[in-house]
């Protein structure tokens, strides 16, 4: 296992060390913080409204809808159709897979545009290196 992702905090079995290194590994994935502690609560508490997740995390409630937007729209949370919306977490090797597709996806980019990236780099180098 990667020394990124070592689950050595895992082993110790404290739930509160259990949920530190669920944090830290969405962090390394490319989660924010805050982020990251909303789909770990909904992910070990289940299902909640939003409102006791503000309270849970002490976030205020429009910073705590913007997350959960953003966590939707990335397909990582679901929100029912009740009313309250009660929210819960995609199960984590779904959202794994939509992490590693748009990894892909990026690296993908990237190749397509190395060519003219590094022309580009290099004309302004150059420019630079005539001027000194």
């Amino acid at each position: 296992m990667s020394p990124l992702f070592s689950s050595s905090i895992l082993q110790k079995g404290e739930g509160k060390l259990s949920k530190e290194w669920m944090l830290k590994t969405l962090v390394c994935l490319g989660f924010r913080e805050t982020d990251a502690q909303v789909y770990v609560l909904l992910s070990t508490e289940g299902p909640k409204k939003a409102r006791d997740i503000a309270e849970a995390l002490n976030l205020y409630r429009r910073q705590l809808y913007r997350i959960l937007k953003k966590l939707q729209n990335n397909g990582m949370v679901n929100g029912s159709s009740e009313y309250p919306v009660c929210f819960s977490a995609v199960i984590f090797e779904e959202v794994l897979e939509l992490l590693v597709e748009a990894k892909r996806e990026q690296h993908k980019v990237l190749l397509a545009s190395k060519e003219e990236l590094l022309s580009t780099w290099r004309s302004i180098t150059e420019k630079y290196d005539e001027k000194s």
